[in-house]
C-alpha cells in the first residue's frame, strides 16, 4: 500500500483553569488532581544548547498546538500572531521571514511544494516553501485546531466538530467532506489527519479511527478506540487525539479512556489491543512502545508481547506531552516547560531541564543530524545536544 505517495513523513491535568481549556460542548464540576510537584532528582545527563530564537508571541497564551515543521534541513514555524520563520535546522539560520498579518490557529503542515496553516477566522492558507508567498486560501466550515496534512496532492483538514475535509493542493479547490457524529462534550482538540496515498485515518471525538479513501472521502473501515462507558458525560469521554504511528501495514493507535491497538490498514481488523489511556500518540524505539498517559504516568510496554516494562508515576498529573526517544534515553515535556529525561530501561529520571515558564504543549523532535528540537508555548525554539555529565 502506497501509504504516503507524495512528500517527507512527519513524524500531534491539573488546576480547573488549565483543565476547562481541554473540553468543549459542555462545562463541568468533575475532581482532578492536582499535578505532582517538579521531581527532585540527580541528574546524569543534560541538555546543550545548540541555537535558539523567538517565533513571534508562540501561541500567545492560547491553546494551541503549533507545531514547527520538520523537513531535514530546514525547519518551519508559526506562531499565533502571524510571523512564519524558515530557519536552517543545523544553524539556526532564518532563510526567509514572513508576516502574513493573520492570526493563526493551526499548523504548520507541508508537502514537497508547499506549507499549509489555518487562520483564527477559519481560512486554510496555502504558502510557498521558497519564499512564504501566500498561494492560495479556502474557507472553512469550523474552528480547526489540528495541523493540516497533505500527501502533494491533497491537504485534509479536520474541525473541532468532527468534519474532515480535503482540498486540491495546488487550487485549493473542496475536493470531499466527511461529517462524523460529534458526542455533547469532548476534548478542546483534534488529532491531525494522516493523509496516504489511498486513505486518510482520522480520530474522533466518539472514540472510533476511520479509514477514508483520498479519492473521495468514503469510509473504506472504522475501528473503535474507545467504547463510551458510565453515567457522566466526563466518564463518557473517549476522544481520540492524536494521530496513529504506521509501522509497515499496520496503524498503532490510542484514545483517551480507551485502548493502545495495533490495526491492520487494509481492513480494519485488530491485531491486538490493550486497556490504555492518553491524549498523545505512541512512541515506538528500541523495541518497546511508550505512551504518555493521560495522568501525566509515562509507561513502557514490550513490543514483543505489550507486557508493561516500567511506569514513571513522579510526573502525574502535569500534562506530559508525547514522548520522543533520544538515543538510551526518553524525554517528554510538561505544562510548566520543564523537560524531563528518563532512561529507556527502566524510567528512571536522568536529568531535567527548565525550558519555557509558558509551558510545552508540542512534543520534541529529533533532527537529521540527531540533535533535539524542542518549541515552547512563548515562541521560544532552540535545538539541543544532549550530553551525559562527567
Amino acid at each position: 500500500m502506497p501509504w504516503l505517495s507524495d512528500g517527507p513523513s512527519f513524524v500531534r491535568f491539573s488546576a480547573i483553569a488549565l483543565i476547562a481549556a481541554l473540553f468543549v460542548g459542555c462545562s463541568t464540576k468533575e475532581p482532578f488532581e492536582e499535578p505532582a510537584p517538579v521531581p527532585d532528582i540527580e541528574g546524569t545527563v543534560e541538555l546543550d544548547r545548540v541555537w535558539t530564537m523567538q517565533v513571534g508571541d508562540g501561541h500567545d497564551d492560547q491553546f494551541l498546538y503549533l507545531t514547527p515543521l520538520n523537513t531535514g534541513d530546514l525547519l518551519y514555524a508559526a506562531s499565533a500572531d502571524g510571523e512564519m520563520y524558515a530557519v536552517e535546522a543545523e544553524n539556526g539560520k532564518v532563510a526567509w521571514y514572513k508576516d502574513l498579518e493573520e492570526q493563526i490557529f493551526a499548523g504548520v503542515g507541508g508537502d514537497r511544494e508547499q506549507l499549509y496553516l489555518v487562520t483564527r477566522d477559519a481560512s486554510l492558507m496555502a504558502l510557498s516553501r521558497e519564499d512564504g508567498e501566500v498561494l492560495w486560501e479556502s474557507a472553512l466550515p469550523n474552528e480547526i485546531l489540528a495541523t493540516p496534512q497533505s500527501n502533494g496532492n491533497i491537504v485534509v483538514v479536520q474541525t473541532t466538530d468532527g468534519k474532515v475535509l480535503a482540498f486540491d493542493a495546488s487550487s485549493g479547490e473542496k475536493r470531499w467532506q466527511y461529517d462524523s457524529v460529534v458526542p455533547v462534550l469532548s476534548m478542546r482538540a483534534a488529532a491531525p489527519p494522516l493523509v496516504g496515498g489511498e486513505l486518510v485515518l482520522a480520530g474522533f471525538a466518539n472514540g472510533k479511527l476511520m479509514a477514508l479513501s483520498a479519492d473521495n472521502g468514503q469510509p473504506t473501515w472504522q475501528y473503535e478506540v474507545g467504547q463510551p462507558q458510565g453515567r457522566t458525560e466526563l466518564e463518557r469521554l473517549v476522544d481520540v487525539t492524536s494521530q496513529p504511528l504506521i509501522l509497515e501495514n499496520a496503524a498503532l493507535v490510542v484514545g483517551y479512556q480507551g485502548k493502545l491497538a495495533l490495526v491492520n490498514l487494509r481492513n480494519g481488523d485488530e491485531i491486538w489491543s490493550r486497556e490504555a489511556s492518553s491524549l498523545h500518540s505512541p512512541m515506538v524505539g528500541a523495541g518497546n512502545i511508550y505512551v504518555s498517559s493521560a495522568n501525566g504516568d509515562i509507561i513502557a510496554y514490550r513490543g514483543s508481547d505489550r507486557r508493561e516494562l516500567w511506569t514513571q508515576d513522579r510526573l502525574s498529573w502535569r500534562q506530559t506531552t508525547q514522548p520522543v526517544v533520544y538515543d538510551d534515553y526518553l524525554l517528554v515535556g510538561d505544562f510548566e516547560g520543564y523537560i524531563h529525561m528518563m532512561s529507556l530501561e527502566d524510567g528512571s529520571l536522568q536529568g531535567q531541564l527548565e525550558f519555557d515558564s509558558d509551558g510545552l504543549r508540542v512534543p520534541a523532535q529529533r533532527l537529521r543530524n540527531g540533535n533535539l528540537l524542542v518549541f515552547g508555548n512563548s515562541g521560544k525554539m532552540t535545538v539541543f545536544e544532549l550530553k551525559e555529565r562527567d
